[in-house]
């Protein structure tokens, strides 16, 4: 196996910064998203965009699979057009049960095929809505599961995993600037209801859903960060 590198790529702010992580660090990285019939499936063709801003010898094939049967089996707010709410156990209707597993699972299996050691995705349990499957503990337990049952040496890395939003924004800055901050302002797409007609200063989105309202704050700590001169 290679140095190289597969990001899950979903079009997002998170896996966008990811994507720019991987080409900091590995020699060689692609890209993948996943189609499971989401409510927000705009983020797919926002892929493109961001794809060609980081555009780097580095980067190589994008991959997309289809997993429209993780649409089929689950009856949330972020593949149906229902109201985004707290479930009876706390947890927001908009998680999917087994997405981030099945994303793993299939990405391991895809790298293994490409010859790629590294997978490198966006969960982070600092900023996030509670979903199970982004917690440290269940990508560690992942990457013991797929490597065993595949008797190879996958390396699963979460470099958001202790990050909040503004520390995202700032891990851009880092790696490429102004510029790849504001390419990923306007092209990367978070609003769970799929809304890209208004852009604001954090991006565009609804505005009133919780993957809104997260990157709204997130940009508001970071922008504030940066006018502050003495900042803590």
């Amino acid at each position: 196996m290679s140095d190289g590198a597969l990001v899950l790529f979903s079009g997002g702010q998170d896996s966008a910064t990811c994507l720019a992580w991987a080409l900091d660090r590995f020699p060689h990285v692609e890209t993948l998203g996943f189609d499971y019939r989401q409510r927000h499936a705009v983020e797919l063709t926002c892929r493109e965009a961001l794809r060609a801003g980081m555009a780097s010898p580095r980067l190589g094939p994008d991959h997309t699979l289809d997993l429209g049967v993780l649409g089929a089996l689950s009856e949330t707010a972020l593949t149906r057009d229902a109201e985004i709410a707290l479930r009876e156990d706390g947890l927001p209707n908009t998680f999917v049960p087994g997405r981030n597993l099945i994303f793993l699972t299939f990405a391991a299996a895809l790298a293994y095929r490409r010859g790629l050691r590294h997978i490198v995705a966006g969960m982070c349990e600092t900023d996030y809505s509670g979903y199970p499957d982004c917690r440290d503990d269940t990508i560690k337990a992942l990457q013991a599961a797929i490597n065993l049952g595949m008797a190879t040496r996958l390396v699963l890395h979460t470099p958001l995993m202790w990050r909040d939003k503004a520390a995202t924004w700032r891990l851009a800055e880092r790696l490429g600037g102004p510029a790849l901050v504001e390419l990923i302002r306007v092209e990367s797409h978070s609003c769970y209801r799929g809304e890209r007609a208004v852009l604001h200063p954090w991006g565009h989105g609804c505005g009133e859903c919780p993957a809104c309202d997260l990157r709204a704050r997130g940009w508001a700590a970071y922008a504030g960060a940066h006018d502050d001169p003495h900042p803590h």
